[in-house]
């Protein structure tokens, strides 16, 4: 599990959008998730950039249930 400083220096991203998203996410859901869902968004920020913007446009699904969960989340969070 990462620190809650690398956690935030992850979710620093080359696109704002994500940027924004991610960090608003850590501050109003990260610490409500369960255990198993912080590990799959820490997965998630391992995932290239564009390869998340197409999961959040809906070009592309997570072939993981527990990623096209939290992709779900997040969009339904975020009005996307």
């Amino acid at each position: 599990m990462l620190s809650e400083s690398q956690l935030h220096w992850r979710c620093r991203r080359g696109v704002r959008e994500l940027d924004v998203l991610f960090t608003r996410f850590v501050q109003d859901h990260y610490h409500g998730l369960s255990l198993d869902t912080q590990a799959t968004f820490q997965e998630l920020l391992e995932v290239q950039d564009p390869v998340i913007m197409d999961w959040l446009f809906g070009k592309y699904e997570p072939e993981e249930p527990s990623m096209r969960d939290l992709i779900a989340f997040l969009k339904e969070i975020s009005g996307l």
